[in-house]
C-alpha cells in the first residue's frame, strides 16, 4: 500500500512538471493548506540564461520566523540536492533563492525544490514542507531537422503521375506545442525542373513528394531536388535535406521492323528452321524487358503452318515452317506479323495524341513444286493376329494415293522388319507372314510387333512414303514353366529355400503354378517337403535331416492350363557361414578321377591279397555281412557267381588266442627268430599297407589344382589319407580286425611249426634267381615313378566317375 501511494506522489509529481496549469494549482493549494504562512515570489528561469551568476531569482518568507530568537532556511531536491547539482541555492538567514548556472531545456525542463524553515538552535521545523515545480522557459534554440538529410531513390518512367515513393520527416527538440517546435516543408531547388515536383505535408513531422506530367528517360536520367524545414520561433532556425531521383528506363517505345515487305521460297511439303530473319529497331534500354521483342501473326498461319521465334541477343525474328505446303494447292502464301515489347507499352496521358499501335509487316512464300511422296491413307494401323500361326496370313493390305504418280508404278518394300517374320508384295503391297509369330519375342515389346512398309513411286527422284503397321499378338500357351534357378543351396541353419518360377507366357498362360515331386515311389517325400502346393513360388523344407552333400530332387510344375514340366532342382546341402555361403559340403575331399582310380585299385589289390591268405588257410570262409552304409551309397549289382572256391575253414574269424612271435615296436611288425623262410614282402605285405597309409593320414590336406582335382605331388598322400579314413566305416573295422589277427596267429604258428596241420606249406613265387623286382612294399612310393601330370587331365568322364566314387566315399565316412 506504501508504495503504491508513493508511486503516485511520483507520478503526480512529473506531471506538474509537465503540466504548468496542474503545478500552479499545486502550489495554490500547498500555499491555502498553510494558510499562508509561506511566501514566495515567482520563480522563472530561462534557458540559457547567459547571466551574471549567481543571480537573484527569488525571495522567501514565513510568518513563524519571531516565534524563535533564530532560524535557518533549507532548500533540497532538483538541481540542488538531486542532478543536475548547483543550479539553485538559497541564503539560511534570509531566505533568498540563486541560479548559479544556465540550463539547458532540452536536457532538464522542470525542477521539483522543497523549502523548509528551522529553528537554528534546535534544528526543528518550525512549519510544514514547502514543495515547488520550477518550469524552465523555452528558447528556439535548435533547429528541425530531417530524420535522412540524403535520400537515393529509384522511380520507374512509367510512375503513374502523383504522390512519388519519397517521404520526408523531421523533428525540432524545443517545447512541444509551442512556435519554436512547429515545422513547415518546402522545396528550394529542383533540376531539371521538367515534370514539377512538389511537397505535400502528411502531418506536423512528415511530408511526401508528388509529381504532374511524365517522365521521360530520354530527356532525364536523374533529378537533383533540395528540400527545407523550418520552424516558427523567433528567430526561425531550418535545416535542409538532398534528394536524388534516378529514372529507370521502362517501355515507353515500341519496336518497329526495319523493313515491311519479307520473301522466301521454299520447297513443296518442305519443313525447314529459320528460312527466314527478320529485323527490328527499339528505342528502350536494350536487353531490358522494355526492348526485348514479342512477335505474333496477324494473318496467313490459320493452319499453324509457320512459327517465329524471338532472338534474345539480337532481338531478330526467326521465322520458320513447322508444316511443308501442298503446291498442288497454293503457290504463293502471304503472312502478316507484328512486333511488340515482352514488357506492356507505357503512354504517359499527358502526351498529345493517342497511344501508339504495334508495328507490322508482310512475308512472301512461295512454294516451289517437287515431287511428291506416295500417301497411305493411315499413317498408322492396328492389326491383331495370333502368335504360332502358320505362315501365309495376310497382315496389311496397303492402300495409298500420289498426286505426282500412276499409282500402278509405285512398288511396295518392307523398310522396317526386325525379326524376318513378313513379306510384301512389291506390286500389291499385301503383307504375309512367312514365319511363324512369337509373342515372347524380345523384339515383340507389350505385345506389340511394329513393321514399316514403304511405298516408292517412280519420280525423279523418286519419293518414298511410309505406313507403321501395328501387329498386337494374342498369347497362347506355348511356354512351359520353369525353374528360375536349377541349382541351389540348402545351409543346415535354413528353414526352407525358396523355389521360383517363370513362364514367358501371359495370363491366363501362366501361374498361379502347382508344384509336385516327380516321384513314383514316393521316395522323396520322405525326405522332402513342398509348401504351398500351389502358387507363384513354393518352398522346399527338409522333412528329417540329412548328410552334407549334393541331392537331386525331380519335381513336377504345371501351369493353369495344365501344362506340365519336369525338371530336376540340384540342392548342395552344406553349412555355411554368415552370409550364408557354403563352408563345409562333407568332410571328405575332391579329388581327381586318376587319383580315384588308383585308390579303387589298391583296394581290388587288398582284397585280392586277403583273398589269397583265405585260401591258404584251407578252411571254408564265410564272408561276412556287409552292412548298407545308408542313403546313396555304393551298391553291388550283376553279381554272377561267388568268389573263387576255397575250402579253408574260417577259423580267422573264429580263434582268438595269440602268441609272442610277433612284436610290436614304434607301430611296425617284426619277426622274431625261427620265422620260416617266407619273404618279407609276403609277410609284411598287410602291415604295409596299414602303417604306410596311417603315416599319411593328415599330411597336405585339402590341396587342390586350378582344375579342381589334386595335383600329383599331393596325391601321394591323399591315397593313404582316403585309405585310412575309408578303413574307419563298419566294413573295413570289422575286416582288418580279424584279418590282421588271423595273420598274426598263423604266421605264429607257422614259424614255430605248432598248432593244426596246414595243407599248404610256404612257397615264394616268381621267383627267378633274384629277389621279388617289387622289394617290399614298405619301399613303395609313387614319387619314385614318371611324371604323372597326366592323371590331371584324364577328362570329364574320369571326373564323373570321381565324382561318383567321391559321393559313395562321402556316405560311407558319415557312418
Amino acid at each position: 500500500m506504501r508504495t503504491a501511494l508513493l508511486l503516485l506522489m511520483v507520478a503526480t509529481t512529473a506531471l506538474a512538471c509537465v503540466d504548468p496549469a496542474y503545478r500552479r494549482s499545486k502550489r495554490e493549494v500547498l500555499l491555502s493548506r498553510s494558510k499562508r504562512r509561506w511566501v514566495l515570489s515567482t520563480i522563472e528561469l530561462t534557458e540559457e540564461d547567459k547571466g551574471p551568476f549567481p543571480k537573484e531569482i527569488s525571495q522567501m518568507y514565513n510568518d513563524q520566523l519571531g516565534k524563535v530568537a533564530s532560524h535557518l532556511f533549507k532548500i533540497s531536491g532538483s538541481g540542488v540536492t538531486e542532478e543536475p547539482l548547483g543550479v539553485f541555492s538559497i541564503n539560511e538567514n534570509n531566505g533568498t533563492v540563486y541560479a548559479h548556472k544556465p540550463v539547458d531545456r532540452e536536457q532538464k525542463s522542470c525542477f521539483h525544490i522543497k523549502f523548509d524553515i528551522l529553528d537554528k538552535n534546535t534544528g526543528e521545523k518550525l512549519d510544514k514542507e514547502l514543495s515547488f515545480d520550477v518550469e524552465i522557459k523555452d528558447i528556439n534554440d535548435n533547429p528541425p531537422k530531417f530524420l535522412n538529410s540524403r535520400i537515393n531513390e529509384k522511380i520507374k518512367e512509367s510512375v503513374e503521375e502523383g504522390l512519388l515513393p519519397v517521404r520526408l520527416q523531421a523533428m525540432d527538440p524545443d517545447q512541444p506545442n509551442s512556435p519554436n517546435s512547429t515545422m513547415e516543408f518546402s522545396l528550394l531547388s529542383q533540376t531539371p525542373l521538367d515534370p514539377k515536383i512538389e511537397l505535400e505535408l502528411i502531418d506536423n513531422r512528415t511530408a511526401q513528394l508528388k509529381y504532374s506530367g511524365c517522365f521521360d528517360y530520354d530527356k532525364a536520367k536523374k533529378y537533383i531536388i533540395i528540400a527545407q524545414v523550418q520552424d516558427k520561433g523567433k528567430p526561425p532556425l531550418s535545416s535542409t535535406a538532398s534528394i536524388t531521383l534516378n529514372v529507370l528506363d521502362t517501355n515507353t517505345h515500341l519496336p518497329t521492323f526495319k523493313e515491311t515487305q519479307y520473301f522466301a521460297e521454299v520447297n513443296e511439303m518442305e519443313v525447314k528452321e529459320g528460312i527466314l530473319r527478320v529485323k527490328v529497331e527499339d528505342k528502350d534500354t536494350p536487353r531490358t524487358p522494355g526492348w526485348q521483342a514479342k512477335y505474333s501473326f496477324i494473318s496467313g498461319n490459320e493452319d499453324g503452318n509457320y512459327k517465329i521465334e524471338t532472338d534474345p541477343k539480337t532481338n531478330e525474328g526467326i521465322f520458320s515452317i513447322v508444316k511443308g505446303r501442298d503446291f498442288e494447292r497454293t503457290t504463293e502464301h502471304k503472312i502478316q506479323i507484328q512486333v511488340e515489347n515482352v514488357e506492356p507499352l507505357f503512354y504517359c496521358k499527358k502526351n498529345p495524341g493517342p497511344a501508339p499501335k504495334p508495328n507490322t509487316a508482310n512475308i512472301t512464300i512461295t512454294v516451289i513444286d517437287v515431287n511428291d511422296p506416295p500417301t497411305f491413307d493411315k499413317d498408322k494401323t492396328n492389326v491383331h493376329q495370333k502368335e504360332e500361326d502358320p505362315p501365309g496370313k495376310t497382315v496389311f493390305v496397303s492402300k495409298v494415293t500420289d498426286v505426282d504418280s500412276d499409282i500402278a508404278n509405285i512398288r511396295f518394300q518392307l523398310l522396317d522388319d526386325p525379326a524376318g517374320w513378313m513379306k510384301i508384295d512389291p506390286k500389291t503391297g499385301i503383307v504375309t507372314t512367312k514365319q511363324k509369330m512369337d509373342r515372347e519375342s524380345p523384339l515383340v515389346v507389350d505385345n506389340v510387333y511394329t513393321i514399316l512398309v514403304g511405298a516408292i513411286d517412280d519420280g525423279k527422284p523418286p519419293a518414298t512414303g511410309t505406313g507403321t503397321v501395328y501387329i498386337h499378338l494374342k498369347d497362347i500357351n506355348d511356354n512351359k514353366p520353369t525353374l528360375l534357378n536349377g541349382s541351389m543351396t540348402y545351409c543346415t541353419n535354413m528353414d526352407s529355400i525358396p523355389v521360383r518360377v517363370q513362364d514367358l507366357d501371359d495370363n491366363p498362360f501362366s501361374g498361379p503354378f502347382s508344384f509336385a515331386f516327380d516321384d513314383s515311389d514316393n521316395k522323396q517325400k520322405e525326405y522332402w517337403q513342398l509348401d504351398p502346393n500351389f502358387g507363384e513360388e513354393s518352398a522346399l523344407s527338409m522333412k528329417k535331416s540329412l548328410a552334407l552333400g549334393n541331392y537331386s530332387i525331380p519335381l513336377v510344375i504345371e501351369d493353369q492350363q495344365n501344362m506340365k514340366n519336369r525338371q530336376t532342382l540340384s540342392v548342395v546341402v552344406c553349412e555355411c557361414g554368415a552370409m550364408n555361403n557354403c563352408l563345409k559340403q562333407s568332410s571328405s575331399l575332391n579329388v581327381g578321377g586318376a587319383a580315384i582310380g588308383l585308390i579303387i585299385g589298391s583296394l581290388l589289390l587288398f582284397l585280392l591279397l586277403l583273398l589269397v591268405f583265405v585260401c591258404i588257410c584251407g578252411k571254408q570262409f564265410d564272408p561276412i555281412p556287409i552292412v548298407d552304409g545308408g542313403n546313396q551309397s555304393l551298391i553291388k549289382y550283376n553279381e554272377e557267381g561267388g568268389s573263387s572256391e576255397c575250402k579253408a575253414e574260417p577259423s580267422m574269424f573264429l580263434t582268438t588266442t595269440t602268441t609272442n612271435n610277433i612284436a610290436v615296436t614304434d607301430g611296425q611288425d617284426t619277426l622274431q627268430p625261427g620265422m620260416p623262410a617266407y619273404t618279407t614282402e609276403e609277410i609284411n605285405l598287410y602291415n604295409t599297407y596299414q602303417h604306410n597309409y596311417e603315416d599319411e593320414i593328415g599330411i597336405n590336406q585339402g590341396r587342390i589344382n586350378g582344375n579342381g582335382m589334386y595335383d600329383y605331388d599331393t596325391w601321394t598322400n591323399k591315397m593313404g589319407m582316403y585309405i585310412g579314413t575309408y578303413r574307419h566305416s563298419r566294413y573295413n573295422l570289422q575286416v582288418n580286425q580279424h584279418i590282421s589277427e588271423h595273420l598274426q596267429r598263423k604266421l605264429q604258428m607257422l614259424s614255430s611249426g605248432q598248432g593244426e596241420d596246414v595243407e599248404y606249406q610256404p612257397h615264394e613265387y616268381a621267383y627267378e634267381g633274384q629277389g621279388s623286382r617289387s622289394q617290399s612294399l614298405d619301399q613303395l612310393s609313387l614319387g619314385n615313378l614318371d611324371d604323372l601330370q597326366f592323371l590331371n587331365d584324364l577328362g570329364p568322364k574320369f571326373k564323373t566317375l570321381g565324382g561318383i566314387c567321391q559321393q559313395a566315399t562321402e556316405q560311407n565316412i558319415h557312418f
